[in-house]
């Protein structure tokens, strides 16, 4: 039976459209009713013919109607009292007044092992366009089509998320991702939930982004093809036959990959390392098996970049993806050109030399600043003297002409400004990341972290989520058993 649109009336509220796949079980039917109302499934009395639904129930034996009106009785989990007192200190609040005294955002109830999903949520909640991108998503939670199932249901859960407060529980997309990825539906030795690999619950997730969000007109691209994705030009030439044609290829690519070696300490190296390989394969010229050389370089820089340490390797004996533990470095703010083509390297240099110049001046302007405040007596005896006073005053109305006046398409190059969606200066700064601790993929914790504003960040530990600074994000570089970045995501830093 096709689905339909029913109602659930409950405490005097009644709550319209929502979809009933009457060849579903009704328990995928209570927990879409508890993303709307607040009510957990085994606390939901609904009112069917016969007496109470079950989740036994075949729902096509009903024989229910588009429009149909359920009667629902039943209790929501409790909710915060106002305070007392007109003035509240942080000590005497519950979560979610200080969540919203702080403009903490919601985090993610773990449904049993699900921090690797709740952690890559996060982080792709990070990007604004992919919201509006999924509020033009018009597909439903059909039954009929899984990966369309998820767009919908990560589009819902997006919106909830945006306005709930506390701790929300990701049970309908969780449900789906399962559906439409059995591999994540997989239990434990006890029957329970099993922890699995975040890095490949972000790429599958990204693969269906790819095929389902809408398309837009003007580029003919959706959301994850403009903005996350980009080209790579890869060079392959024979070492033994320096004079045999090398091959030049260009595709796609949606992430790029840290390998971590023995002596790789800065993501910048494992990136270039993982960009050049060797290896075997039959000469023409040569008529037999030969060494050839394959160098990659980025022809185009999307404006989100998505970066992999490859941190996880089999370990045949153990039967386990172990963990490197080797601390590597990665910078918060992140210069891309190094990884890119000589063409596209000219392109930036205009912007990038007048991008550095601004950024010399705000640190100049700080560093006044600073010394002002440190040395007031110095500042005032210097303001005895009209020509250095003169002076400083028109140095610092140039400064702040400079950086208000610039034109920054005086500086970028034309191609790039029409390529919606890519980083037409190839500097970067990072926007959020999830990281792990514990030995092997399929173990330990997971952790999103997302940048709120200038040395803030939001820290979500699943429905715990905190403030935290730079400084902390930066020791989140490895050599240990703490929390160790996994996948970073960049993003092109704005001209101001």
């Amino acid at each position: 039976m096709p689905k339909i649109n029913v109602s659930v009336k409950w405490s005097g509220k009644k709550f319209d459209q929502i979809e009933l796949d009457t060849d579903e079980s009704p328990e995928l039917f209570k927990t879409q009713i508890y993303s709307q109302t607040g009510v957990p499934p085994e606390r939901q009395k609904i009112m069917v013919k016969g007496g109470m639904l079950k989740d036994t129930t075949d729902l096509n034996k009903l024989g229910l109607k588009e429009g149909h009106t359920f009667m629902m009785m039943g209790t929501a989990g409790d909710l915060a009292k106002p305070p007392p007192k007109p003035i509240q200190f942080i000590e005497d609040m519950t979560d979610a007044e200080m969540a919203e005294a702080l403009d903490i955002p919601a985090g993610l109830e773990n449904l049993g092992h699900t921090c690797y999903m709740n952690s890559t949520l996060q982080c792709l909640r990070a990007m604004p366009e992919l919201q509006t991108s999924l509020a033009r998503y018009e597909g439903g939670i059909s039954g009929m089509d899984n990966h369309g199932n998820l767009t919908a249901s990560l589009r819902d859960l997006f919106v909830n998320l945006n306005k709930s407060g506390e701790g929300f529980p990701p049970l309908v997309f969780w449900q789906m991702l399962r559906q439409a990825f059995p591999q994540f539906a997989q239990t434990g030795p006890g029957g329970g939930p099993m922890q699995h690999d975040a890095e490949e619950c972000w790429s599958e997730i990204i693969s269906v982004l790819r095929s389902k969000l809408p398309i837009n007109q003007v580029t003919s691209q959706n959301f994850v093809e403009q903005y996350m994705t980009g080209q790579m030009s890869t060079e392959l030439k024979c070492i033994e036959a320096p004079e045999e044609e090398k091959q030049i290829t260009v595709e796609p690519f949606s992430k790029l990959g840290c390998h971590i070696s023995i002596s790789t300490n800065y993501m910048i190296n494992g990136i270039l390392e993982s960009l050049k390989e060797q290896l075997e394969k039959n000469s023409p010229t040569l008529n037999r098996t030969a060494q050839y050389e394959r160098v990659s370089r980025v022809t185009r820089l999307p404006k989100y970049l998505t970066v992999q340490f490859i941190r996880f390797f089999w370990k045949p004996q153990e039967r386990i993806r172990a963990k490197i533990l080797r601390k590597v470095k990665y910078p918060l703010e992140f210069d891309a050109t190094e990884l890119c083509t000589p063409e596209l390297q000219q392109k930036f240099s205009n912007v990038k030399t007048k991008m550095k110049e601004v950024e010399d001046q705000k640190l100049q302007k700080k560093r006044d600043e600073k010394r002002r405040k440190l040395d007031p007596e110095a500042a005032t005896s210097s303001s005895s003297s009209p020509t250095s006073t003169e002076q400083s005053s028109e140095q610092q109305t140039t400064l702040s002409e400079s950086q208000e006046k610039v034109n920054w398409n005086e500086y970028l190059d034309p191609e790039l400004v029409k390529d919606e969606g890519c980083n037409p200066t190839g500097q970067y700064e990072l926007c959020a990341l999830i990281t792990h601790a514990g030995r092997s993929a399929d173990s330990g914790h997971y952790i999103g972290w997302v940048k709120k504003g200038e040395d803030e960040w939001h820290k979500f530990n699943d429905d715990k989520v905190s403030i935290v600074r730079d400084a902390d994000i930066e020791k989140l570089d490895g050599g240990g058993d703490w929390h160790t970045a996994y996948i970073v995501l960049y993003r092109a830093k704005q001209l101001e």
